[in-house]
């Protein structure tokens, strides 16, 4: 071998070195597990508490700033282990338009699955699934068995790949936690886009108009309208303890907050039109809100997309815009 042709190949191992070391710092630095549990911060749905309801907690955070604030801690839901509890799903690959067994189980810090918990809102875990392009929402809740396994059957609409949240709170432990998860649907992958901010939606023949200002870092209230025919509703139907219950989830990352109406309900009360949620979006951006509501037996869910800007930006309902109401030249 020449000396040309061992400084050459000198340098390759070199270079190739530089290269592999350069790979697992960058791997370090987004590994969910090891980015997972930072400083303590603010509970993990809109500013310190019980993260469904936003209720206070123990823990010193403030909605608006007095504590760890949800603007400067890592929102919920981007990490697979938190607080020495991490999700374990049983299965990451799924065929679409099959009935299959989705299950999983929450590892403690002793490496064996929970068997107790703390309800959250009438339930030990929430169980929330939705594509990495936003469509296909579901809200459901597993059973668990005696060892600690959560299983549900599930029919996954798509191809792609898919995110699947546990809100939960362990017995052992004084707040919820919201823990995600990545798993694989095979078959032909179409994206299907957001659709364009608006303040109205319609599910089933019902009207459900959202107003507000939401602000990054700030608590923001909103306030959602459901009407039928033109008719308010005044019997929504208590659900999980409340009215409604609203997912909001970051494009992009699917950063997750997850609230309910500070009015809690119970069996036999009535509620509606009206239901206001106090909520924290973390950041600027573009976030999909997912309202689910029962009536009539039945629960429904509306979905909107809100841009959240950093000096608030106001969401109208159409009846408040400009000119609404007057008569069109052609009487319409």
């Amino acid at each position: 071998m020449t000396r040309a042709v061992a400084v050459r190949l000198g340098a390759f191992a070199g270079a190739l070195a530089l290269a592999f070391a350069a790979a697992f710092a960058l791997g370090s630095a987004v590994d969910p597990v090891a980015a997972a549990d930072p400083a303590p911060a603010a509970d993990s749905h809109g500013g310190g508490g019980d993260g469904m309801s936003g209720m206070p907690s123990e823990e010193p955070a403030d909605a608006h700033g007095a504590g760890h604030s949800e603007a400067s801690a890592q929102p919920p839901g981007l990490a697979v282990s938190q607080s020495g509890y991490t999700l374990v799903p049983r299965n990451t690959f799924f065929q679409p338009g099959k009935a299959q067994t989705l299950a999983f189980t929450i590892q403690g810090p002793d490496g064996k699955p929970v068997t107790q918990y703390t309800k959250t809102h009438e339930k030990d875990l929430h169980l929330i699934v939705v594509r990495r392009d936003l469509s296909g929402f579901h809200h459901v809740h597993p059973t668990r068995s005696a060892d600690g396994v959560w299983s549900i059957p599930f029919t996954f609409t798509a191809g792609g790949q898919w995110r699947i949240f546990t809100d939960f709170q362990p017995s052992a432990l004084g707040k919820t936690l919201t823990l995600g998860a990545d798993v694989n649907v095979s078959g032909l992958y179409i994206p299907v886009p957001l659709n364009e901010p608006a303040s109205v939606y319609s599910v089933d023949g019902y009207d459900i108009t959202l107003a507000g200002k939401p602000v990054a870092g700030k608590e923001s209230s909103l306030t959602f309208s459901i009407t039928k025919g033109g008719k308010p509703i005044t019997d929504l139907q208590p659900y999980l303890g409340a009215f409604g219950h609203l997912v909001s989830l970051r494009g992009g990352d699917l950063a997750y907050l997850h609230t309910h109406p500070s009015m809690e309900a119970k069996a036999g009360m009535k509620g509606g039109p009206e239901i206001e949620f106090g909520t924290t979006f973390p950041t600027a951006g573009t976030y999909s809100l997912f309202l689910d509501f029962q009536h009539a037996g039945k629960v429904r869910t509306a979905e909107f997309t809100v841009n959240v800007t950093s000096d608030g930006t106001a969401i109208v309902p159409p009846s408040e815009l400009p000119g609404a109401g007057e008569e069109s030249p052609h009487g319409h």
